[in-house]
């Protein structure tokens, strides 16, 4: 085991933004694998969804979105996962991605032959976003075996929050996306995944929808952790906040650094990260970490013979914010910046606004 980490430390590098990365990584062994999150950015088909306020994105729509966009946008993010693989000499065993309009535009992107030797398996459930936008995960069933999965819905109820400001009939109609559960078999061992996209920070909104997201998510892994005594809970997502933010450092009970953790709490190595002016995206003119993943404590301190999180950069990082040129802005304005689908109401052909982010579990 020793060897193999020294293996893994010696390949694997950390980019964030303002850095860049030539090294190669996760080559070291059939007992490492890779889980990651990526917010796809809006990738939408060209076809409108019943019931979905997905007009935007339609041929006649205020985005002009054609079948031609819709290609380029599908090639563009197949194109960054089998970048992540040429890196890493792996794929990912399990990417968590948002911003997905329905199981069609998954079927499309892991059948892009830039990826489709991957044989990503998805499972995926229709929210009720208005929009129609809903989380999604991606597997390699080679390696991780599905045993159930479900679509975890917001709600009000039970929680320490405060919400009597809210009356009833704007509990009832608020909409958001669920959090998505699967639990399966990894090498031997059990682990749940939970994708998120919390509610969103347009208008000044959320700052109490954000802290309920994660509380739920919290109780849920609780929840699993009663039940299957040992499970390794994985927590991933676009959270619209930082990993400092009370939602993930107060509700989601996240920590710094594994030997700060008790048994209920859970390992956010982005939080460092964030610290020392890494970032994932930029919002409103200032640089952040939304897409953030947190392991919970057996995940991030199992002995040797069972699987956990392992650092994989030589300043003990845990996690790995990835860009490359082409997914970045390279001159004016925003140079510096996720090259993203749109600036400025104009298609522009780029990537996603986030870069996507991962980490590597061993044993």
């Amino acid at each position: 085991m020793k060897k193999l980490l020294i293996i893994i430390l010696a390949v694997i590098s950390v980019a964030g933004c303002g850095t860049s990365s030539k090294t190669s990584g996760v080559k070291a062994g059939k007992h490492s694998y890779v889980i990651g999150f990526y917010n796809l950015e809006n990738l939408f088909d060209t076809v409108h969804d019943e019931g979905k306020n997905d007009y935007q994105y339609l041929p006649d729509g205020q985005n002009q979105w054609t079948e031609a966009k819709y290609e380029k946008k599908v090639h563009n993010m197949a194109q960054v996962i089998a970048a992540m693989k040429q890196d890493n000499g792996v794929w990912h065993t399990i990417l968590g991605v948002s911003e997905i309009e329905n199981r069609h535009v998954l079927e499309d992107l892991v059948s892009d032959p830039q990826i489709a030797d991957a044989n990503f398996q998805i499972v995926h459930y229709d929210g009720p976003d208005r929009r129609g936008v809903d989380v999604a995960l991606l597997y390699k069933p080679e390696q991780f075996k599905v045993l159930e999965s479900k679509s975890i819905p917001f709600t009000f109820e039970p929680s320490s929050i405060d919400f009597s400001a809210w009356t009833q009939e704007e509990k009832d109609n608020f909409r958001t996306r669920d959090i998505l559960m699967v639990r399966g078999m990894l090498d031997g061992d059990m682990v749940a995944a939970f994708v998120a996209h919390l509610p969103s920070r347009l208008g000044g909104k959320g700052a109490d929808l954000r802290p309920r997201g994660a509380e739920i998510i919290y109780q849920n892994a609780m929840e699993l952790e009663k039940q299957y005594p040992g499970i390794r809970i994985v927590v991933m997502g676009d959270m619209n906040d930082n990993p400092s933010d009370a939602s993930m450092t107060t509700y989601m009970h996240g920590k710094e650094y594994i030997a700060d953790m008790a048994r209920e709490d859970f390992f956010s190595p982005l939080l460092r990260m964030l610290n020392e002016g890494y970032s994932s995206l930029f919002y409103q003119g200032s640089s952040n970490i939304y897409d953030i993943i947190l392991v919970n404590h057996q995940f991030a301190t199992a002995p040797d013979s069972g699987l956990k999180i392992i650092p994989i950069h030589q300043k003990g990082y845990y996690c790995r914010i990835f860009h490359k040129d082409f997914m970045t802005v390279q001159s004016g304005q925003y140079k510096g910046t996720p090259f993203r689908t749109f600036s400025n109401g104009a298609f522009v052909g780029g990537y996603s606004d986030h870069y996507p982010t991962y980490i590597v579990v061993s044993k």
